[in-house]
């Protein structure tokens, strides 16, 4: 009977090792290439487009919004600032544009948020995925988004009568740049969801932050026309620089300082609220 017993259960036998399955997928990640990395978050694109092309609703704002900005801008302000519309329209044209991707990235904390609170990111983080490419995977998806708006607003512009002198290459040189600032910008965005209780709560924070820096800049009247200490603080508004580089592209094809410094910013922003949403991430894991 003895003899069973040490057969089926040897006293020399050496237990296997505990396995702790989230060390084993944070090992399996650290592995990530940065070709693994872009593949990752390519597919999390991929994930954010079906999904969008399932909600429709989510095309909402950039596509009535673009229409609806454009019109109202343009025939409520354009005789009072610059005497009729057409003479309004270079000026208000690269200003709406702004405005527009600008609101816009500020869906991605919003849908982040939503996508956590589900509990789809828990199953993420079983995968052996770099943390970077569910954040940055729908964000990548949202360029889309920012091109169907920015372009709404530029033909919609064309059909009131707006002829940039810039060109093919101006407009898509200006829609390019407004793209890159509105994709730099939703890492704040994506920053404040991975922190936000709610959804709601995202919403809320980014028009706080948002519409001061929209309406008080350059984008709809000359700043020569405010008054001194608001004209000092639209001159250094990062939105103005935006409006401004845009509208150098569209209505001139230059190259200027704006576009510079306003591509100096957006890497500043990614540099600084890249790592920190993905940070925070980790800690809500």
């Amino acid at each position: 009977m003895s003899t069973i017993l040490n057969t089926l259960n040897p006293p020399s036998a050496t237990p296997l090792p505990a396995v702790d399955p989230a060390a084993a997928v944070a090992r399996a990640r650290a592995r990530n290439s940065l070709a693994e990395t872009i593949s990752q978050t390519l597919s999390m694109a991929w994930r954010a487009l079906k999904k969008m092309r399932r909600n429709p609703e989510q095309f909402f704002d950039v596509t009535i919004q673009p229409l609806l900005f454009t019109a109202m801008f343009a025939y409520v302000f354009g005789g009072a600032i610059s005497g009729d519309v057409a003479s309004y329209l270079p000026m208000m044209i690269p200003g709406i544009v702004a405005q527009t991707v600008l609101t816009t990235c500020m869906a991605t904390g919003v849908q982040l948020r939503e996508d956590m609170d589900k509990g789809v990111f828990d199953r993420f983080k079983s995968l052996p995925i770099a943390r970077i490419a569910p954040l940055a995977g729908p964000m990548v998806a949202d360029m889309v988004r920012y091109l169907i708006a920015a372009s709404l607003t530029f033909g919609t512009g064309m059909l009131m009568g707006y002829s940039p002198d810039g060109g093919v290459l101006g407009v898509l040189a200006a829609i390019l740049l407004a793209i890159f600032v509105g994709w730099s910008m939703a890492w704040i965005f994506t920053f404040i969801g991975t922190l936000a209780r709610s959804a709601q709560s995202v919403q809320g924070m980014s028009m706080l932050i948002l519409f001061p820096l929209t309406f008080l800049s350059n984008a709809f009247v000359p700043v020569d026309t405010l008054p001194g200490w608001l004209e000092s603080f639209v001159n250094v508004n990062p939105v103005s620089h935006l409006v401004s580089a845009t509208r150098d592209l569209a209505n001139h094809a230059t190259i200027s300082g704006e576009v510079g410094w306003t591509l100096l910013a957006g890497l500043v922003v990614i540099a600084i609220f890249a790592p920190l949403s993905v940070r925070s991430y980790k800690r809500h894991l």
